[in-house]
């Protein structure tokens, strides 16, 4: 029992080492070429300095790692498994009668850690340091008017409105949206006030609306209501539970939200009409990177733990490098699937970690000899 807690504690510090190294190289060569990018897009703005966009490259730093964490654990279990194949290390341990299952148990688990730890720590300053760099993208280098400006067009957006009926909603419509000093300002705005069964009982008309400190201020505003000639009353407050800051971040991608603060925002994105699609999906699939992260770990051990005796490592170590990146392409191809609403959003983040599991249990069942 000592012997296989001293043997499981070995592999689990060489495999976690492993792996940390490899993070860190991937990080470092996936931000140089990130960098360069930024660099390449700056040169047409002469007020951009060399410092702001090495702090962008820097900012974008976490977020790089989360997105290549998979990869590292892949590479980095092949190279501490070959490692200790080479050494002749696991030989020893198999004659000893320890069973593949027996010390496999401990790097999966450091995998699967690994995963946790960049989901509930990582994702949180990932999320908060990316928002911030995308915001310095475009007020320097892409030189837009935000999210919402980019969006343009008309606004269409759904709310609880329970001052006419314990049920009802508010749908409200306007064009011309526009951001400015942490106020959302909408002009030519049509409301239209349901009760719980989807009956208008009202509908106001206002020239413009202004979101501050949770309600809608609406100006040159008249109600209509059914059998009712239309009341001009002027200016008219709409209560919400939205904020200029939350609205903006409806039109951002999801990686710039945390993961603890996810569930509720995917909530008020359902509440308000908006598309929560994109927000669920990367929630699910920030769940399912600790999987992903021990599918990747047992990937590597069944492509790397060939007797080296027998030949053909190299062609194994190479099969395991094309396995991981298959799965990364399978896992695209599902998220892409999901954004388009043909997966649900738990089956396309959770499926392509499940099937590499049964592919790597598969692998390692067939080379186990006992």
């Amino acid at each position: 029992m000592l012997l296989s807690l001293t043997l499981s504690a070995y592999i689990a510090r060489q495999f976690t080492q492993a792996v940390l190294m490899m993070l860190a190289g991937l990080s470092l060569l996936v931000t140089l070429f990130d960098f360069i990018e930024l660099l390449r897009r700056a040169a047409t703005r002469p007020d951009v300095g060399f410092g702001l966009v090495t702090s962008i490259a820097l900012l974008r730093l976490p977020f790089m790692m989360l997105q290549i964490m998979p990869f590292a654990v892949l590479l980095g279990g092949i190279l501490a498994f070959w490692r200790l194949n080479r050494s002749s290390e696991l030989i020893v341990a198999r004659a000893a009668g320890i069973s593949a299952w027996q010390f496999l148990a401990a790097p999966v688990a450091c995998a699967v850690l690994i995963g946790a730890l960049a989901t509930a720590g990582v994702s949180p300053l990932s999320s908060a340091l990316y928002q911030r760099a995308e915001s310095l993208d475009n007020i320097y280098i892409r030189q837009t008017g935000g999210p919402l400006a980019l969006s343009g067009g008309q606004l269409w957006l759904r709310q609880v409105d329970r001052a006419l009926d314990p049920q009802g909603v508010a749908v409200l419509h306007g064009r011309q949206v526009t951001l400015a000093k942490k106020v959302v300002t909408v002009k030519e705005v049509s409301v239209f006030r349901l009760n719980g069964h989807d009956r208008l009982l009202s509908r106001i008309e206002a020239a413009d609306a202004r979101l501050e400190g949770g309600a809608w201020h609406m100006t040159g505003a008249r109600t209509i209501k059914p059998d009712h000639l239309p009341d001009n009353v002027g200016t008219l407050e709409l209560p919400t539970d939205l904020t200029a800051r939350r609205m903006q971040e409806s039109f951002q991608s999801p990686d710039t939200l945390s993961v603890w603060a996810l569930p509720g925002f995917i909530r008020l994105l359902d509440n308000a009409g908006f598309s929560a699609v994109r927000h669920r999906l990367h929630f699910q699939s920030l769940l399912a990177l600790p999987l992903l992260c021990g599918t990747m770990a047992l990937v590597a051990a069944g492509f790397s733990m060939r007797p080296v005796r027998r030949g053909g490592v190299a062609q194994m170590i190479l099969s395991g490098v094309a396995s991981g990146f298959a799965l990364f392409t399978i896992s695209k191809v599902a998220e892409e699937f999901g954004q388009s609403g043909v997966l649900p959003s738990v089956l396309a983040a959770w499926a392509p970690a499940g099937a590499g599991l049964m592919l790597a249990v598969s692998l390692l069942l067939h080379l186990e000899d006992g």
